[in-house]
């Protein structure tokens, strides 16, 4: 439900040390409510009016079916979620923004496995990639997605775009980079990019060297690459940054020069799509760009006639790939009744269909979710997206040790795209940063 992880808690690159080290000898599955308690605790990292909605929405079922929860939002969840587990003072459910510090936890036993709690239509009504997400390594299902998100979206102004060209969004890589080259000749930047985003600056650069692996070589590989089974300077990670310098950063193609970039706040930097005379014309970033905060207002109030999105192609127009995100419910108290109801009802068509009535913010995982229940054009094209999608991939950076994803990848994607070193340097950089 959050924007992204962009400040990750250090805890994480440590949290399988201290995990291990010491919380174990307390025994497994305790904290949580006891069995009979309607009771519960479900503690999450989203705060403001992410947190009021959701709160607003499972309320409404909690008193009708006889349950009482205390909400316990956190921005400081990782490392907050680590200290509790190591005092084995837990919640009853946790809704984790990473895979990561989810498989952690589990490895400690404290999680509950949720095949047997939750129906088969979960999954069935789930994309594969966004299944797996909540599994270990060994495929137990420790977690579900109970809200999703889609990163590869590419927006544009819909009446100005239209006059320089773009008649049909891109079907693939090769059409995007022709109409990239064509808006270029006419002397205007058709990208708009920044990754300012204070202490996580870089972070929007590592979304686009993701998007560009999953499109290029597929989601096994990716796979492969985000834990590390082939290195981080491998050569077809080389060419993704080549590729990426020649459809965006090449002179005359990104708004203010590259030399602008860093320096360009990542939340505001589409916002020249909509000048009289548009500064740039597409602007990729994911779907929580609509909630207010980010585009001009008069933009978000009439988002539906104002902006038009496309995701990412793939290599062909049969490739659709999806690079996606959320947060995901895992059950610590296993053997209480009224827990079990409660992440029953998250991972439920009910409460999915629910907060996407309510929430403009909100995609739901599941694809059984009527399109018609979203309140926008813009958010049922942003569900399309994801519920058409070939391949679904979780964001890598934010499954990888905290030292490289929210480390060395960000500020290397940061120091490569400012002109301080050349992409093979920084590739190689990162891979000597990866934890031993």
């Amino acid at each position: 439900m959050r924007i992204r992880s962009t400040v990750r808690a250090a805890a994480v690159l440590g949290a399988a040390a201290a995990l291990t080290a010491g919380c174990l000898s307390s025994g497994g599955g305790g904290g949580g409510s006891n069995n009979t308690s309607n009771s519960i605790e479900i503690m999450y990292g989203f705060t403001g009016n992410q947190s009021d909605d959701f709160k607003a929405v499972v309320s409404d079922w909690a008193k009708s079916n006889g349950v009482t929860i205390k909400f316990s939002p956190t921005p400081d969840f990782n490392s907050l979620i680590n200290t509790r587990v190591q005092g084995n003072q837990l919640p009853d459910i946790a809704i984790f923004p990473q895979p990561g510090i989810m498989r952690t936890i589990a490895a400690t036993g404290k999680l509950t496995d949720l095949s047997g709690v939750v129906g088969s239509d979960v999954a069935s009504n789930m994309l594969d990639g966004a299944v797996k997400a909540g599994q270990d390594d060994s495929g137990t299902q420790y977690a579900y997605l109970v809200s999703a998100n889609v990163k590869n979206g590419v927006y544009y102004p819909k009446k100005a775009a239209q006059a320089a060209g773009l008649t049909s969004p891109p079907q693939t890589l090769d059409q995007l980079q022709a109409f990239t080259n064509t808006i270029a000749a006419t002397g205007t930047t058709p990208w708009c990019f920044g990754i300012e985003a204070a202490a996580a600056t870089g972070w929007p650069a590592t979304d686009w060297v993701e998007d560009l692996m999953v499109i290029n070589y597929g989601s096994d590989v990716y796979d492969q690459w985000v834990q590390h089974k082939i290195p981080f300077n491998d050569p077809r990670v080389l060419a993704v940054l080549q590729q990426m310098e020649q459809l965006l950063l090449t002179n005359g193609h990104v708004n203010g020069g590259r030399s602008a970039v860093a320096s360009n706040n990542f939340g505001t930097a589409g916002n020249p799509m909509f000048d009289p005379k548009p500064g740039c014309y597409m602007y990729r970033q994911g779907n929580f760009l609509t909630q207010a905060g980010f585009f001009p207002k008069a933009v978000v109030a009439d988002l539906d006639n104002t902006v038009g999105v496309f995701p990412m192609p793939g290599k062909t127009a049969e490739s659709k790939p999806v690079l996606g995100g959320g947060d995901m419910a895992g059950l610590f108290s296993g053997k209480n009744d009224s827990a079990k109801k409660v992440i029953k009802y998250l991972t439920s068509t009910e409460f999915q269909s629910a907060m996407a009535k309510k929430a403009s913010w909100y995609l739901a995982p599941r694809k059984d979710v009527p399109l018609t229940d979203y309140p926008s054009k813009t958010s049922q094209n942003f569900a399309t997206v994801q519920n058409q999608a070939t391949e679904w991939v979780f964001d890598g950076s934010d499954q990888m040790p905290g030292a490289v994803g929210s480390g060395s990848f960000w500020k290397e994607m940061t120091a490569w795209i400012a002109g301080q070193e050349d992409a093979k340097t920084a590739l190689d950089k990162i891979e000597a940063s990866w934890p031993k």
